[in-house]
């Protein structure tokens, strides 16, 4: 009898660390590494040794997904480019991501409750943010926004996760410390989770209509904006 879970493969590279997963009879196979300039050559190895390790090939996964950003620029085209690639070479469909809200899974897993907001640092003085709300599902209350950390809009009884929190610590001073879960980045298996959920409801795409979410146009502050913004060079 067939599993009543598909097996889907995602993976991810927003960040400076990459992620892959496989999710086969309700089980995940992950891999990860840091480094964003290898990430181009170490996805793909790192996604055949998970399709091993849950003994499965490529033509097996019913679906792809991948986290679509914000992040890196050139991140989350990598991935955008990777998947469509292989959803392409196998013909099946593909489901984008929101990084934000795969931080917030991650972090309602690891306890931090329904209501929670995801900080993302942008570099560039800036955060990627979101705020969402479990209700039987995930509800988007605060759609993914780029801005100064301090417009971050916090309330009590709202937990915050992401590298935002690290990177630009006093709007968050005031959080306690059960409300802060800073160590959380988007994961491939965080993404394979809301990837099941959006396959029940056929949110998918064809490859060739998988994009990127980008928040910002320009990648880089000039010399003389980096100067005025008190930005280390």
């Amino acid at each position: 009898m067939p599993h009543p879970l598909p097996t889907i493969a995602t993976l991810d590279t927003s960040t400076d660390f990459a992620s892959v997963a496989v999710l086969h009879q309700g089980q995940l196979f992950t891999q990860q590494s840091r480094g964003a300039a290898t990430h181009s050559a170490t996805v793909l190895p790192m996604l055949q040794q998970a399709l091993q390790s849950a003994g499965v090939l490529l033509a097996d996964c019913a679906l792809f997904a991948f986290g679509c950003g914000p992040g890196s620029f050139t991140g989350v085209r990598t991935a955008c480019g990777l998947v469509q690639g292989l959803a392409f070479g196998v013909q099946k469909n593909v489901v984008p991501v929101v990084t934000l809200l795969a931080m917030a899974e991650a972090a309602r897993n690891a306890g931090a409750g329904d209501e929670v907001i995801a900080v993302m640092d942008a570099r560039m003085g800036e955060v990627y943010w979101a705020r969402y709300r479990f209700a039987d599902g995930w509800q988007t209350v605060t759609e993914p926004t780029l801005s100064d950390a301090s417009q971050v809009e916090l309330d009590a009884g709202t937990s915050v996760c992401g590298n935002g929190v690290l990177a630009y610590p006093e709007p968050f001073s005031a959080l306690a410390n059960e409300q802060r879960y800073p160590d959380i980045l988007p994961h491939a298996a965080d993404i394979a989770r809301l990837a099941v959920v959006a396959m029940a409801k056929a949110e998918w795409v064809a490859p060739r209509d998988a994009q990127p979410l980008y928040l910002r146009d320009k990648v880089a502050l000039t010399t003389a904006e980096r100067l005025a913004a008190g930005v280390a060079s």
